[in-house]
């Protein structure tokens, strides 16, 4: 397995679900998306590749690392991808089967959704890829397929359509079970499920972003 961290500008969100990502870092290759150098400074992890057009990253810090031999990938302002999307298509370039985003919400809705949908590119299909922030991670589960899910029985999971409709959707583990079910664009019906077991089983046919929260959820 090839493992991939990548630090993007946005909030660190310290906690259990970053922690876990964190545990990889000696065996991962570890990406800075641009001003996320700070947020992998912030975890005292040091970057070995760095991405983006760093509008974000004070000259000084780019300078460190720089000197530091860290490989710097500079691109124009002026381009169609954003800083994390260059990091997942480098990522996906250098054979990554399992990436971990940190430090990708923060403060602007446009960069959080832009951040999450990023993780759907075609790039990536077959890799296993999540963002992860405190207590939650995030991913997308695309096609005609089965996908599995571990944690702790209570631990909070949302299964939310992005298309509009996701049919075939059967789930096992989960307290308020699907079976052959369809969930539609724009309804909550997949919103605050339970887990009833370490370990839970998806089955869909469509695209569904889903959200793993450690714990009960508020």
């Amino acid at each position: 397995m090839t493992r991939f961290l990548i630090f993007a500008n946005g909030d660190p969100n310290d906690g259990v679900m970053v922690q876990r990502a964190l545990r990889y870092a000696p065996q991962a290759h570890i990406i800075g998306a641009d001003g996320g150098a700070s947020v992998a400074n912030y975890y005292g992890v040091a970057v070995q590749t760095l991405i983006g057009d760093m509008d974000s990253l004070p000259p000084r810090e780019l300078s460190r690392l720089e000197d530091l031999g860290v490989t710097v990938r500079r691109y124009p302002p002026e381009k169609d991808e954003t800083d994390l999307e260059l990091c997942l298509n480098y990522a996906s370039t250098q054979g990554a089967t399992w990436i971990r985003v940190i430090g990708g919400i923060g403060g602007r809705f446009d960069q959080v959704m832009g951040n999450v949908f990023s993780m759907a590119l075609p790039s990536l299909k077959g890799c296993d890829v999540e963002m992860v922030a405190g207590a939650q991670s995030i991913r997308i589960l695309e096609g005609d397929d089965v996908h599995y899910l571990e944690g702790e029985v209570g631990d909070t999971v949302s299964l939310i359509p992005l298309v509009e409709s996701v049919t075939h959707v059967t789930t096992q583990g989960l307290r308020y079970p699907l079976n052959d079910e369809t969930l539609y664009f724009g309804k909550a019906r997949g919103i605050s499920n339970e887990l009833t077991s370490p370990k839970a089983r998806v089955s869909h046919r469509g695209t569904l972003l889903l959200v793993h929260i450690a714990g009960k959820a508020d």
